[in-house]
């Protein structure tokens, strides 16, 4: 007799369950976090960094292969190396045994897993690095030290402050010239209201980085605890030594430079600028650490603070409200889409963020927005292009699916109980054009790829009766996505297409009653999203507040912000 299929709400491993206690020991080795930063700020990097101190990499690449490196390994897509900026998103786990973490009862250091979610550096995808603030517990903000705060920045800031995310605050390139670090303290404090307390101050002034002070804690707040002194190694691909020197012997190595910054470090304890954890998980105060993602200077630092300090997975609200505990059954939402990555197979991954209990490889979970059974048969790890097939992960964890064609950006996954969180908000698109095949031969393919594409979310796909599918409308935050998917349609489907820019300015959400009014309107036209949602373009804000004036019934609502 044939066994019965099992149903969504039961796994097809039989091994036994993981209990509460396991769960939550696991969540607590966890450390999920994105790194946000002006373009050029070092992101890439400090990316490869951190990879490269963790030992995942015996060599840390460079963005655009800087000083003979390599490139790096995050930046896989071929318009991210020619142009040295991040455009995609990526998920690098890595295992890091913190000397600062407390030891096991054998006396080992503990290992904990980290979960580093790159993010888009251009602001032109604001949209993608949202979605990846909501799959993280902790944010590391990167400043650039001769430029301070950047407009991109403050704009992940932002979304962080609303998100009730703690961010750490690395100073970048120490190893150029650039401001005095009191003023990027004070900038800090003035712009975003945010309290920096330095956890590592440097020795040295920006453009002779020396090494770092490392300030004491609690009782010991403010004082000079040890100096950390780097060697620069040949290119800055490999890890920095460190000797770690008592302040008597940093004095007698450095003289005044040792003293004027242990008088800095004194001076910022009495402005009442020492960490306080509970202040940080408030999101009043950040860390700061002062590093040199390319000499590999800090990086250490970096890593050892975030296992420290950051906070592990926590409960998340589902979308009516009721916690999901990190040990209750299976959850997870989606938070990204990605095709291209493995050119021989044009598969399609969608990560997941682990929000509650064990994922088991072959598990069948039910999909919250269907509420249809999902197989997880085929489940990874990602590194880059590099991929490692995924048996179990924990709350915290971030997972990727293959070919998993019905999910798509805020949707959520459970075992047992349903649960569904709350859905990521599109943002309101500020540019406009039609996209076509430049052959009428290739429509097939490039019917496929707008789908996929549109799926993933690199832009809003927008039709209408009139212009028909094979002249879709994308709609996107910046003009740069569409070079993406000019880019991408080419290298994935080999399609030419051909983009026009479309003379609208404005979208705002409507509803099938104002429809063929709006429609009557000069320098307006109504179009349905993917999700079906109505949205009408408008020519500018003139023309927006003309009609509403004279029109007032009409549905026209605004959608969210890049900015909000």
């Amino acid at each position: 007799m044939s066994t019965p299929p099992a149903s969504a709400s039961e796994s097809t491993n039989a091994a036994k369950p993981a209990s509460s206690n396991e769960i939550r020991s696991e969540a607590l080795r966890r450390r999920t976090f994105a790194v946000i930063s002006h373009p050029d700020a070092g992101k890439s990097t400090l990316t490869e960094a951190l990879a490269l101190h963790a030992k995942v990499i015996s060599e840390a690449g460079a963005v655009h292969g800087k000083a003979g490196r390599k490139s790096t390994v995050s930046d896989w897509m071929e318009m991210e190396k020619a142009r040295g900026i991040s455009v995609s998103s990526t998920a690098l786990q890595f295992n890091y045994a913190s000397s600062e973490a407390p030891k096991s009862e054998d006396g080992v250091d503990t290992v904990n897993v980290i979960n580093l979610v790159d993010t888009p550096g251009h602001s032109d995808f604001s949209e993608d690095t949202y979605r990846v603030l909501t799959a993280v517990d902790a944010a590391v903000m990167l400043i650039d030290a001769a430029k301070g705060l950047e407009p991109q920045t403050l704009k992940l800031f932002q979304v962080c402050r609303h998100r009730g995310i703690p961010v750490i605050t690395v100073i970048n390139k120490w190893d150029r010239p650039g401001q005095t670090p009191l003023e990027l303290l004070d900038e800090i404090d003035e712009r975003i209201g945010l309290t920096p307390t330095p956890l590592f101050w440097p020795v040295g002034i920006a453009g002779d980085f020396r090494g770092l002070l490392r300030r004491g804690l609690d009782e010991h707040a403010g004082e000079a605890v040890e100096y950390i002194k780097f060697t620069r190694t040949a290119g800055g691909a490999k890890i920095a030594p460190e000797e770690h020197l008592t302040p008597e012997v940093a004095l007698e190595r450095e003289g005044d430079t040792w003293t004027e910054a242990a008088e800095e470090s004194e001076l910022l304890s009495a402005s009442g600028q020492d960490h306080d954890q509970e202040l940080f998980l408030a999101g009043q105060t950040s860390p700061v650490i002062f590093a040199s993602a390319m000499l590999n200077f800090g990086v250490r630092q970096i890593l050892d603070t975030l296992v420290a300090l950051a906070p592990p997975p926590r409960a998340r609200l589902a979308i009516d409200d009721t916690p999901r505990e990190v040990d209750d059954p299976f959850s997870a939402v989606v938070f990204k889409v990605q095709a291209g990555m493995d050119t021989a197979h044009r598969d399609r991954l969608a990560f997941m963020r682990v929000v509650s209990g064990v994922f088991e490889r072959g598990m069948v979970v039910t999909h919250a927005q269907t509420g249809k059974p999902f197989a997880t048969k085929y489940a990874l790890t990602v590194f880059g292009r590099e991929r490692t097939t995924v048996e179990n992960a924990y709350p915290g964890d971030v997972v990727g699916l293959v070919n998993a064609t019905a999910l798509a950006p805020g949707h959520t996954l459970f075992v047992d109980k349903k649960v569904e969180f709350p859905p990521i908000p599109s943002f309101a698109p500020e540019h406009f054009a039609i996209l076509r095949a430049e052959s009428a031969s290739k429509y097939k393919q490039f019917r496929k790829a707008v789908d996929q594409l549109d799926s993933e979310g690199v832009v809003q796909i927008l039709r209408n009766d009139i212009r028909g599918d094979a002249s879709p409308v994308m709609a996107a935050v910046g003009p740069m996505q569409f070079e993406v998917v000019a880019a991408r349609m080419k290298a994935e489907y080999n399609v030419d297409p051909k983009i026009e820019p479309l003379g609208y300015a404005l979208a705002r959400r409507t509803d099938a009653e104002s429809t063929t009014e709006l429609n009557r309107q000069r320098g307006v036209e109504v179009f349905e999203r993917s999700d079906g949602v109505l949205l009408a373009l408008v020519s500018d804000k003139w023309r927006l507040q003309y009609i509403q004036k004279e029109l007032p019934d009409l549905t026209l609502e605004p959608l969210v912000a890049a900015t909000d």
